[in-house]
């Protein structure tokens, strides 16, 4: 009895400890995964409207620490992305997951970006 007690225990505490880990986490909620491919696909989509020079997306995440990007995230000021008309027709889930990349791989990040 007190063997299965003290594995209840320790399996709540474990449970606890894990809830705590996962709640504490800073940064935006988004898909960094979807947010990298969803930023690509709207500067093809500028540089198919002929707005920008190359298809290959000019910011990088490693451009500026995670303080940085959630200044520009926050008050959607996309304006050193260029493509004015992408960013204002992006959802709102689409920004989120797009800032998810840029905060994650972040100067300061523990995994910064090494490669546009």
């Amino acid at each position: 009895m007190f063997k299965k007690l003290f594995i209840a225990g320790i399996l709540v505490l474990f449970t606890l400890g894990s809830l705590s880990i996962a709640f504490a986490a800073e940064g935006p909620n988004g898909n960094k995964r979807k947010g990298k491919y969803t930023y690509r696909k709207v500067v093809k989509a500028c540089f198919e409207r002929g707005a920008v020079d190359s298809a290959s997306p000019k910011v990088s995440p490693a451009d500026k620490k995670q303080a940085e990007w959630k200044a520009i995230f926050e008050g959607k000021n996309f304006g050193e992305f260029g493509c004015d008309q992408e960013w204002a027709g992006s959802s709102d889930k689409d920004l989120l997951d797009i800032y998810s990349y840029f905060y994650n791989f972040a100067a300061d990040s523990p995994t910064p970006a090494t490669c546009k």
